[in-house]
C-alpha cells in the first residue's frame, strides 16, 4: 500500500481508533509535520500524551486518546490564508463559531487559527479538529 497523505491517514488511524473507544493508537510513518500537528492537538485538549518511537524505519507515535475527537480531517487542497480570512474557513470547515480548531501552518510554525489571528500572520490550512 502506499501512502499518498501521511498527514491524512495518521487523523484517521486516529479517529477510527477513537470511535472504537481505544485509548492508544499508533500513527506511523511518523513525520515532523505530524508531531507538529500533535503537538498542536494536545495543547488544545483534543489528545493526551504522545511520543516518538524509532522502529529503525521512518519511525511512529504512539498517541494517547482522550476520547475528545469527534471529527478530524485534512483540509486538501492546502488553502493560503490570510490573516482576515480565517472566519471564512471557521464557516466551512467547524460545526460552529468557537468550536473546534484549524492548524495552519505559518512562517512561525504550525498553529491553531486563533493563535495565527492573536500573532495577525497567514498561512496555509493543514487540518481541521472538532
Amino acid at each position: 500500500m502506499t501512502l499518498m497523505d501521511p498527514l491524512a491517514n495518521a487523523l484517521t488511524n486516529m479517529r477510527n481508533n477513537e470511535i472504537q473507544g481505544n485509548n492508544k493508537c499508533t500513527v506511523s510513518p511518523a513525520s515532523k509535520m505530524i508531531g507538529h500537528v500533535l503537538r498542536t492537538m494536545q495543547k488544545e485538549g483534543y489528545i493526551g500524551e504522545f511520543e516518538f518511537v524509532d522502529d529503525d524505519k521512518a519511525g511512529m507515535f504512539t498517541v494517547e486518546l482522550e476520547g475528545n475527537i469527534n471529527k478530524c480531517g485534512v483540509i486538501k487542497p492546502r488553502h493560503a490564508v490570510k490573516k482576515d480570512e480565517f472566519e471564512k474557513f471557521e464557516k466551512r470547515y467547524l460545526p460552529s463559531k468557537n468550536f473546534g480548531i484549524l492548524i495552519v501552518t505559518t512562517p512561525e510554525g504550525i498553529m491553531t487559527h486563533n493563535e495565527a489571528k492573536e500573532r495577525g500572520i497567514g498561512g496555509r490550512l493543514l487540518v481541521y479538529v472538532y
